[in-house]
């Protein structure tokens, strides 16, 4: 079961009270005062204990891309079915839904270090059952897929433990000057996974047969103890100031921070759409390829694993890109469209019937793909005050998880359906099990590209919305938030200088 798939790090360390502002999407700090040695040779990877750890985490999730797709073609050939998918991805994500704020309760109370080692370690035990029951042959062939998802069950309920203490792990190791970066490079790293992760499976897959996916099941399970050894050199993270308020209280306050403040909400509400329409995707590729494409299973394996690559290719150059993104461009801006265009790229890849188009449709989603995600989580981890940081974000997270597991479970529900009643065919219904969620993404980053909340970059709000500000071209220019538009009008700030 697949352990890293969390959101970035937080991107800075707030005052608990007043939040910074936030970092425009081409800035490399959400700091303005960034100290001459962030601009050394070696950058934010000059920190010896946040090296280690990106190292360590780029073959974690090599492993769990690899057990992830490893899984997929596992259940692909012994069913072929849609819900089996769904029913899966919701076992991993609803533990993650129910406990995720007593996760999150639970990390600002204890020593996050210990938490955070425990949890790699059980995850590991998890992912050692994995492997067995790969290895295992049944009478029933059904038993290896309920087994399957009561591990993923259980790997949910100690990811929502695990995630909260991750959330915390980088703004522990560098200054809060370099968090950002921080944060864009460990979802470059993130992505690299992806590229290396499927790819080598389904190679292995496509070349060992059956013996491959034991063997890729055994590698993901040992990168959870290389990963507990990694954190364990890191910094002690013992607890300062545990909350005195009570359980209700403390989840209120949170909950209340979230939903009545515009940005926070604004960005909250992009991280439910993203992963209700677009996370997904990822959970339905497999039968994809075999469905429309109309591949074998075993040139499937190949194809499956190039598709995510690709898509972690095109994560990788994006995340690159931002850089080129000018500083001035803010980010209610910046979101909408992230946003609209995964929406986009991931429809163009759904009316595709051909793997070259396919390839080509990945790569420019994977690039989307890490705009939106990477950029949506870093606009909330800055607005969030640090006193009510694990609960804000943990709510956020157990939000975003179980959007996930609902989006799987409809998405695979429909197609199998549709399928068994013969309404559609197997490649129409996993086709629509595609567009169903692809479409309202597209239609809802449209939305928030005309009702735009300057309150994500910590702007005034405007009375009232002239025709220029809910033009779609100015959604995509930014033409009023340029340097020379604002300097004309000095009563009108503009985003943070980098």
């Amino acid at each position: 079961m697949s352990a890293h798939q969390s959101p970035p790090s937080r991107a800075d360390e707030l005052d608990g009270s007043t939040p910074l502002p936030t970092a425009h999407p081409g800035s490399t700090t959400g700091d303005p005062a960034v100290p001459e040695s962030a601009h050394s040779r070696w950058g934010v990877l000059r920190h010896t204990h946040y090296r280690n750890v990106l190292c360590a985490q780029f073959v974690s999730n090599t492993g769990a891309w690899m057990e992830m797709f490893a899984i997929q073609m596992f259940i692909a050939q012994i069913s072929g079915r849609l819900d089996d998918q769904g029913i899966l991805g919701a076992c991993q994500q609803i533990p993650i839904f129910l406990l995720g704020i007593l996760g999150g309760v639970t990390a600002d109370r204890v020593n996050q270090r210990t938490l955070l080692v425990i949890t790699q370690f059980l995850a590991g035990l998890v992912a050692v059952g994995v492997a067995v029951v790969a290895m295992m042959s049944f009478e029933n062939p059904r038993t290896p897929i309920h087994l399957l998802w009561a591990l993923g069950a259980v790997h949910g309920a100690v990811m929502a433990f695990n995630f909260p203490a991750w959330q915390v792990l980088t703004p522990r190791l560098i200054p809060k000057a370099e968090l950002t970066a921080a944060i864009t490079l460990n979802g470059i790293q993130f992505n690299m996974a992806r590229v290396l992760g499927p790819v080598g499976a389904g190679y292995l897959l496509a070349i060992l047969g059956s013996h491959g996916t034991p063997l890729v099941l055994w590698f993901n399970a040992i990168t959870f103890l290389l990963m507990a050894g990694v954190v364990m050199t890191t910094p002690d993270a013992p607890v300062k100031d545990p909350p005195r308020h009570d359980l209700r209280k403390q989840i209120t306050e949170a909950v209340s921070f979230l939903l009545t403040n515009r940005g926070p909400r604004a960005v909250l509400f992009a991280q439910v759409m993203l992963s209700l329409l677009a996370a997904p995707l990822v959970r339905l590729l497999a039968n994809f390829v075999i469905d429309v494409y109309e591949l074998a299973k075993e040139p499937a394996k190949a194809v499956g694993g190039n598709l995510l690559a690709i898509q972690g290719l095109g994560a990788v150059v994006g995340g690159l890109a931002l850089r080129f993104v000018p500083k001035w461009y803010p980010k209610h801006h910046f979101i909408p469209l992230a946003v609209f265009g995964l929406g986009l790229t991931i429809t163009l890849f759904g009316l595709t019937d051909r793997t070259v188009l396919g390839y080509f449709a990945m790569g420019a989603c994977g690039w989307f793909w890490i705009w939106a995600f990477n950029q949506s989580w870093a606009a909330l981890q800055v607005l969030v005050p640090d006193n009510i940081r694990g609960r804000a974000m943990s709510i956020a997270t157990v939000l975003a998880f179980g959007a996930t597991a609902v989006g799987v479970y409809v998405a695979g529900e429909t197609g199998a359906t549709l399928r068994d009643q013969q309404v559609l065919t197997a490649r129409e219904a996993t086709r629509l099990s595609v567009l169903m969620l692809s479409i309202p993404l597209m239609l809802a980053g449209i939305a928030m590209m005309i009702w735009r909340v300057p309150e994500v970059d910590n702007l005034p709000r405007k009375r009232g919305l002239s025709r220029t500000s809910r033009s779609l071209v100015e959604a995509v220019t930014a033409s009023e938030h340029r340097p020379s538009r604002r300097r004309s009008d000095p009563d009108e700030p503009g985003p943070q200088p980098i």
